[in-house]
């Protein structure tokens, strides 16, 4: 029986995945950022730019979103360490979307590096 990981490492050896040095320039080149990371992670902070589509609603959310049609869009994936992104750039590609990439370490190595995060901002009540 394949594991979480076994289908992670099998996703891996299948799409692109870029290193965080290169990643500043894919997005830049991208024609959308996907954060596939779920609703909680996304609202904590993202990447700037980047649209949320959980993980889990990613196929449907781009069979119905008109302007994820074209499948020549360049797209950048990313999750919380990669796991998830791999998955999704799979199914991407399955779906017959051809430039997709994943950010290898995903969120948290983008943060980690000191990159720039969008944080909601609370409403003031005064």
């Amino acid at each position: 029986m394949k594991t979480a990981h076994d289908l992670v490492a099998a996703a891996k050896s299948r799409i692109q995945e870029i290193s965080l040095a290169s990643a500043e320039q894919a997005i830049r080149d991208a024609d959308v950022l996907l954060d596939v990371r779920e609703t909680e992670e996304f609202n904590v902070g993202h990447i700037p730019g980047a649209m949320h589509v959980s993980r889990g609603m990613l196929e449907f959310k781009l069979s119905n979103a008109s302007e994820l049609q074209s499948r020549d869009l360049k797209i950048v994936l990313y999750c919380k360490t990669s796991g998830r992104a791999a998955l999704a750039a799979c199914a991407l590609q399955d779906m017959g979307y051809t430039n997709v990439q994943s950010i290898a370490g995903g969120f948290d190595a983008w943060a980690g590096a000191g990159n720039p995060v969008t944080k909601p901002e609370m409403p003031s009540f005064e």
